[in-house]
């Protein structure tokens, strides 16, 4: 690969992924400041305790084309090598945003974003996972715990091990992510879905 399409697949997947639209939605709504709000966090999931579902939702497909798009580009322009940089950057800059400080969000929507530029039936995959363990569990944590777990492994045995290894990366960094999440699930004390 050319360093210059490096460097443009490294550059241009990080300021993709670092923009925060749960913050900017929220703002351009007026509500309050979304980090000010229930985790902090700057996710769909934080957006949604502002009451405002619409918001909640165009967060969540922002944050995950904001992968797609990072992920297609490279790839349009320096094949799948440079998809696989740029999906890992946007996802670091997701989760570690230049514009507020390297605090972001945990990667869910990102990290499933990154999948459907790369393997879209993976991404229906995960997508199915996790809808299969929020209704029998009721934890939007939990379902993304399990089903990014599963992602690389489906995605080893479906022959892109290339991918595989990119996203078990990932699956390490939203489960860091994820550690407090990981602890209260541990405690009982989780929140579910649904639940005030």
């Amino acid at each position: 690969m050319p360093l210059s399409i490096l460097i443009a697949s490294i550059i241009f997947g990080y300021l993709m992924g670092s923009i925060p639209f749960g913050l900017v939605l929220t703002k351009m709504a007026g509500t309050q400041d979304i980090r000010t709000i229930g985790s902090g966090n700057i996710g769909a999931t934080n957006v949604l305790r502002t009451g405002k579902k619409g918001l909640a939702a165009l967060t969540l497909l922002g944050d995950a084309l904001k992968g797609t798009v990072a992920v297609l580009f490279a790839k349009a322009f320096g094949g799948y090598e440079a998809a696989l940089i740029a999906g890992l950057c946007a996802f670091l800059g997701h989760l570690f945003p230049i514009w507020l400080k390297f605090k972001g969000g945990k990667g869910v929507a990102t990290y499933i974003g990154v999948l459907a530029g790369l393997a879209w039936p993976a991404a229906l995959g995960f997508c199915g996972i996790w809808l299969g363990v929020a209704y029998l569990t009721r934890y939007s944590s939990l379902s993304a715990l399990v089903a990014s777990a599963c992602t690389p492994i489906g995605l080893y045995f479906a022959g892109d091990h290339a991918a595989a290894a990119l996203f078990v990366v990932l699956t390490v960094l939203l489960f860091w992510k994820h550690a407090q999440n990981i602890q209260r699930l541990r405690n009982g004390t989780e929140g579910k879905i649904g639940s005030s």
